[in-house]
């Protein structure tokens, strides 16, 4: 079976849950059940802390925090019908410095 995250092969497919889990389990020597127990764990605190309203940041990755965005009027596109859009909170990622310069190296 090929490594669907494997750059240096030429497959791009993007990465999913599945993918990083298979990825944790081979980097790490663990069962992929181990790993799935383990990315979930990750992403569901990091998804509690967002919504008790914390800034997660991951040193030389980057960090996660809310915005809110106002309520505001809107329009039905079909109709143009004006419609109040309630305010509502954003999960807004802002990169790191170390991974801004590995992406854009010339490795």
């Amino acid at each position: 079976m090929k490594d669907a995250i494997r750059i240096s092969e030429g497959i791009r497919q993007g990465m999913t849950k599945a993918h990083l889990v298979e990825e944790v389990a081979r980097s790490a020597d663990l069962t992929k059940k181990e790993a799935e127990v383990i990315v979930s764990t990750v992403l569901e605190s990091i998804v509690d802390s967002l919504k008790d309203g914390d800034k997660i940041e991951l040193r030389g990755f980057g960090s996660f925090r809310i915005r809110e965005r106002g309520s505001r009027i809107g329009r039905n596109p079909k109709t143009g019908a004006p419609v109040d859009v309630p305010s509502k909170k954003i999960p807004y990622f802002k990169p790191g410095k170390e991974l801004k310069e590995r992406l854009n190296s010339d490795e």
